[in-house]
This record gives C-alpha cells, structure tokens and sequence, in this order.
C-alpha cells in the first residue's frame, strides 16, 4: 500500500505519459480506448488494421477470432441527415467554444445511424426485441472525442478503466438494476467539455483531482436519476431506474487520496507487468515518492522505446493489408476508391502515398489484362485515385456533357501543374473522357463535337503526337455547320503551352478585359480569354504543320470562309491579325485515334514506381533506427524492366552492400498488381508457392526480402552484361549469407536464391 504522503498529489506528468501505455490494457475493449486517446492516425483505420494493432502480431494471423471476440455485432442503417430529434444540437448556445462551428458542421454532415437495439425494457418480449430500433451517435461521437485536449481524452480514458474495472451495480428490488457504462462515462465527459471553460483542464493539472470531481459529479446526477442525453433533449439515459443511491453513495465517498492509490495498484502496475522484469521489479518497492517517480519514469521510457518499432510493425501490417484488399476487388469503384484517400489522409500520409501506389498498379493490371483494355469504369476509378471528383447528381452518366465536363476539369489541373508522371496520366485521363464523348449518342450536336475534337487535338500536340492533332483539327475543319459551335468555346485556362503567339493573345485579351471592366465600371464582364473551335482549329493545324514540315500552299477561299461565317471573338481576331501569314492548309488521310492502353499502363507503372520510391524515403527517414531500409529497390527493379542494365546494378550493388548484414530487413509483396513489375523467372517462383500453397499469399512464403531482390537484380544484370567469373564469386558469398539469414518458411526468399545461385553456376561452367 501506498504511504499516504505519495498519494496526496501524485505528479500530472505520470498520466499524460500515460497515454503511451493504453494499448496494453487487457479488457476487449480497450482497443477503443487507443482509438480515441492515441490520436487521430489510427481511429480511422479499417477495421482488420485497428484490431491487429491492437493485439500484436501473435493475433494478426487469426483475424476472424479477433473479429468474434472484440465485435458486437448490430444492423445499422446510415442516415445522411441529422436527426430530427438533436435538431436544436448545432444551433444551441455554447459558452466556452466547444465544439467550435467547425466541428459542429462535421458533425451534421456525417449523420447518424439507426441500429436495431430494443428498449431495455422492451429485450424479453420477443416480438419486440427484433423489430425496435434506437438512433446512434457514433460518428458525432468519434469527431468530438477527436478533438478534445490530450488531457480529456486521458481522463476518459481512465474512468472508463475505473467503471469498468469497479463494476459499480445497484441491483434495485422494485425496478431495473443499473450498472453504471461507458455511455454515462462519456456523456458526462461530452458535457463537461462544453459547459465548463478549458482552464479548468490546464489549471493546475491534476489528473486524479480532474477524475474524483467528475465521479461526484456522477453521484449527484445519480442521486436525482437525471443523466440528460448529449444530443437529444429531454431524453433522460437514467428514466426508469430508481434506488440508485447506492452507486451515488460510493462515488461520492471517493477522494483524491483513494483513487490515486487506486489508479497506482491496479493501473500503473497493471501496465508495468507487460515491461520486462527490470522495470517491472521496481514496482515491489514504491513506499517513497522517488521510488515511485523513478518506477513508472522507467515505465514510460521502456514504452516510448518501443513505440517506434510498434509503429514500424503497424506500419508492415498496412504494407500487406492495402494491396491484399485491392487485389481482392475486381474494379475498384469511385466509392470505395473516395473512401480510402478520405481514411489514408486522416491515418497517415505515408499511407497514403503507398495507397496510391498500389492502386495506379491494380488500375494498370486490370487494364493489361484486360482484353477490351482500359472500361469506362476504370477509367473513372483512375480519375478518381488522381484526385477528380465529379458530381452526376444533374448529368447522365453517360453523357457526352458530362464527359467533357470531366476531361476540362482534368484539362485545367494539367495547365497549371509543372511535368511529372502524374501529369501524363491526367492528359491520358482527359484524351478517354474527350473519346467517350465522341462515343456518346448524344455527341451528334456540332458544337460538343467540334469541341471536343479541338481539345484531343491540344492535348495530342502537348504529348508530341503532332499527326493525331491534325487529324482531329480536320475534323473540325471540314464540319459543315458550325452555327452551333458558339454555345462551347475554347477557354484559355484550360490550354498548355502552345506556342508564345497564344499567350501574347491571351494575355492582351485579360488586359482588355481589365481595361474594359475599368472603363464601363462593371464588377464582371464577359469572359474573353476564349477562342472559337474553328478557328482555334485553323490555327492548331497550322501550328502542327509547320512542326512536321508538311505544309502546303495557302487556300485563302478556305480561311476567307472561316472569316466570314463563324461569328468571330476578340482573341480570333487578334489570333488571326498576329499569326494569318502563317495559316496553311493541306487535306490529309485522317487516322482513328483511341486511348493507347500500353502507354497509359507504363504511365500508371511509372508512376507507382516514383510513389513508393516515395514512400520508401519516408519509411527510411522515420523508421531507419528500427530497420535497414534501402529506398531504391522499386527504381532498380523498374530499371531492370525497361533494359537499363548498368542503372539497376549500380542501385543494386549499393542495395546489397548495404542490406548484406542487417538484422532486420523490409519486405517487397508479391500481390497480382505487382506482378508485371518482376521477370519470368520471379514470376513463375511466386506461382510455384501459390500451387503448392494457395493460402500462402498472406504470409511471409509469398513475400521476398529487399535484400533478396537487390540480389537476383544484380546478378541478372552481371550475367546480361557479361562480367567477368571473378567478380561473381562475391556474389555467390553473398547469396550464402542471404540464405543462412532466412528462416525456413521464407519459401520465396529461399526459392529466389536458389535460382540466383544456380545461374551463377551455370553460366561459370
């Protein structure tokens, strides 16, 4: 027992250190309670991520256990509009500023549920008990816990711990027994925080003084069988119970000398029992107050050492987690691909970059795969992982309106970004939605043809492919109505760098814009940074011509009719003024052009490739004390792919010197999206171990090592480049080592280096 000198003000810092300990806490539910105390990057996880973390890796083999044994299990319904019942919620006055607006409207637009639990009352009657339903606040909860102080959640933390570990009961004789849940915990934790000021969390901090005035606050509202719901007026979560005076009574003989010698016996110590025996064993001795300091100060530094590598194998869970998912789903679709960019940003940016990775590979697989190549739907799912989100609340889903609406959004994204592989895609992206457009029934009108021909026709002169611009610019040329055409224009926000003519035309169009607004004392006047699709058409084919020297001898007829039938703009008339000695025109042989799904894979590959390479760094720069990580095993293997031998043996000489002797090294998965990245012999290995083992694709025989990788990429590239036999007998004493470093189930690992080895042999003898 603690001397009562100690327990009279236990320190405020050992219970916020105590937030690094609440994943080891052993009741089922406490996985929650690091959901909420932890912080936000692990209360958004999926689910299968959030259990595993919780129980460590000896359970993550055994999910569905998990799943049984931490889960009730309720239907729910989602309502998307707040309810009815906690109308005045969002608008009532609020003295002290929680939750601020901000919140309060996440907390509206999130909804609630409906979940099919009776009324207490109402559980033994059987028809009852299977028709009542009962609204939940769930996700309002989840938000406003989020954002409360550490030290709130802390305090939550440890009265749920208190009542629960308690089980304060008051068995009434003459109504329903009350054991006292974590529901009136956290309402009055809820109300707390909005009635009372911050300071009075940070004042003098205390957390035992904090958690002893809250249970007598508890006591009273026992004492008067008034428990006011947080959301919902007039509803009181204490109506129909009585004789509670039992509960209220024990609540209220509690002070702030027997609940911290309580939190130090049956918390504390409970957490240190998890700590090796060196820091546990200083807790059989905490009669003074440097005795206890110094025991759980050794508490918090043997858990702050090992968070890092807890985080580290969180991490490697979510590494095989992300694409095991994603390669179950044969499409990924909007919806689900707008949920997990919303969950990976709110978890954690390195997983978000992984995500993005991972999916830009599964979009490319199915798309090579494929045999009719790159679906209308999988183009919108990449459209979506690229970041554009297009309402069709108003549009057919398969109108061509819509589909030009989707490749101009993209169109101005691309206009303002600086080269990079993603870029690309978004050009690829817009070209699919311009051709689904011309696909459409409904592309017959003029003018959505002619603009959307004009615009394949920019971005084919933006990636180089100058003969696909003419044939589009023709196309337009030679339509022969374009009375229809002044209803869509070109918009000069939307276009890439064509040359320093346009830009000249653009730029006095603004001008004039300014000065015209200036002048007639208009807050808005028409747009006028635009352009005619004809005669943008004109210039575009002229622009094209002159780049493949195929020019011709002028037809003023043709230009002269172009001038005298369209209904000319500001910016044709300065086009036309600046550039019409160099308007040609030649007929041509046109060619159809559709999206080229070899390009848009390698763009994909690219891509994904630069990502984890990413992701890689990120990993190295947080993780690098916990295990060797080397950032360049995705950029030799890609280097390996497209031929450039000497790049991938230099990455991976490096790779290899560097992993050769490390204790603990990174895997590189194997999932089907990551299949077209390896060669031949890598793929045949992988499908040797799914023949002998289907279930293996989720274990540690169907994932190779960096190490292994870097050297079947290095004596790939020996071999293909013809180095001597002397420089491969260290490779073989590296091989060696690799092998008497892997433990027997590392099936691929072992396969992968037998290979290694046996083409080294083969091409000595």
């Amino acid at each position: 027992m603690l001397s009562q000198s100690i327990t009279n003000h236990l320190p405020g810092y050992v219970y916020l250190t105590l937030r690094y300990l609440l994943t080891y806490c052993t009741d089922n539910d406490n996985y929650k309670y690091f959901e909420y105390d932890s912080g936000q990057w692990l209360s958004n996880l999926p689910y299968e991520i959030e259990t595993r973390a919780f129980h460590g890796p000896a359970v993550a083999t055994d999910l569905s256990r998990t799943l049984h044994s931490n889960v009730d299990i309720v239907r729910c319904v989602r309502s998307l509009s707040w309810s009815s019942q906690a109308a005045d919620w969002p608008t009532r006055h609020r003295n002290h500023g929680w939750p601020d607006s901000a919140i309060v409207g996440r907390v509206v637009h999130n909804g609630c549920d409906v979940v099919g639990i009776a009324h207490r009352l109402c559980r033994q009657h059987e028809r009852m008990s299977k028709r009542q339903w009962r609204l939940s606040f769930s996700r309002a909860e989840i938000v406003l816990i989020n954002s409360w102080m550490p030290v709130q959640q802390i305090v939550y933390h440890m009265l749920r711990v208190f009542m629960k570990t308690e089980r304060l009961t008051d068995n009434g004789v003459n109504c329903e027994p009350i054991t006292v849940s974590n529901y009136h915990i956290k309402t009055l934790l809820l109300w707390t925080c909005e009635t009372e000021p911050q300071s009075c969390w940070t004042r003098n901090l205390n957390i035992v003084r904090i958690c002893a005035e809250l249970l007598r606050t508890l006591s009273v509202w026992l004492t008067d069988a008034r428990c006011p719901h947080y959301f919902v007026n007039n509803c009181n979560l204490l109506d129909g119970y009585c004789d509670l005076e039992v509960i209220a009574s024990q609540l209220m003989s509690i002070d702030e000398t027997w609940l911290s010698t309580w939190f130090v016996n049956n918390y504390i110590r409970k957490c240190s029992e998890l700590c090796p025996d060196n820091v546990s064993r200083l807790f059989n001795d905490v009669s003074t107050s440097m005795k206890l300091q110094k025991a759980v100060s050794a508490v918090v530094d043997w858990r702050l050492n090992t968070a890092l590598r807890d985080m580290w194998l969180m991490l490697q869970i979510a590494n095989h987690f992300i694409p095991h998912i994603v390669s179950k789903l044969h499409d990924l679709n909007v919806r689900s691909c707008v949920r997990w960019i919303t969950e990976m940003s709110k978890v954690d940016t390195r997983l978000l970059i992984y995500f993005n990775a991972v999916a830009y590979l599964h979009v490319a697989y199915i798309g090579l795969m494929s045999i009719s190549g790159f679906s209308d739907k999988l183009i919108d799912d990449l459209a979506t992982i690229s970041g554009l989100s297009i309402s069709t609340r108003h549009h057919n889903h398969h109108s061509s309106e819509l589909s030009l609406i989707k490749a101009t959004k993209l169109m101005k994204v691309v206009a303002i970004k600086s080269r990079g592989t993603v870029q690309p895609i978004e050009i690829e992206l817009s070209k699919a939605y311009l051709h689904r457009a011309l696909r459409c029934k409904d592309s017959n009108s003029d003018s959505i043809y002619c603009l959307a021909n004009v615009y394949l026709a920019v971005l084919y002169y933006t990636t180089g492919q100058c003969q696909t611009a003419i044939d589009h610019c023709t196309l337009v040329m030679r339509s022969q109505d374009h009375s229809q055409c002044s209803s869509h224009v070109i918009q000069g926000e939307l276009l890439p760098k064509i040359d320093d003519d346009i830009d000249s035309v653009l730029g006095l169009a603004v001008f004039y814009q300014h000065i015209r607004r200036a002048a007639l004392n208009h807050q808005q006047t028409q747009h006028v940074a635009v352009f005619s699709t004809e005669m943008f058409a004109h210039y575009l084919h002229n622009r094209c011509l002159s780049i493949t020297q195929t020019s011709s001898n002028v037809e003023p007829r043709r230009l002269g009719k172009c001038i005298n039938t369209t209904q000319l703009l500001i910016t044709d008339v300065l086009a036309l003024k600046s550039v019409y000695h160099k308007f040609h025109y030649s007929p041509i042989t046109l060619s159809a052009a559709e999206l080229n799904t070899s390009e848009l894979v390698e763009l994909l590959q690219k891509s994904a490739i630069e990502h984890l390479t990413t992701y890689r760094q990120l990993q190295a720069r947080d993780f690098g004390s916990v295990v060797m990580i080397v950032t360049t095993d995705y950029e030799a293997l890609y280097a390996y792919k497209h031929g450039d031998y000497q790049r991938c043996l230099q990455l991976s000489t490096q790779n290899v010197h560097t992993l050769l002797n490390a204790t603990r090294t990174v895997d590189v998965v194997t999932y089907p999206m990551f299949i077209p990245m390896f060669d031949d012999d890598i793929v045949s290995l992988i499908a040797l171990t799914l023949i002998v083992d289907p279930k293996c694709r989720n274990s540690v025989n169907a994932v190779i090592t960096q190490l292994t990788l870097a050297l079947y990429l290095m004596t790939q590239c020996q071999l293909t480049l013809r180095h001597s036999v002397t420089s491969l007998v260290p490779t073989l004493d590296s091989i060696e080592v690799a092998h008497r470093g892997h433990v027997d189930c590392r099936t691929l690992d072992h396969l992968t280096l037998k290979i290694t080895k046996r083409k080294i042999l083969a091409y000595i003898t």
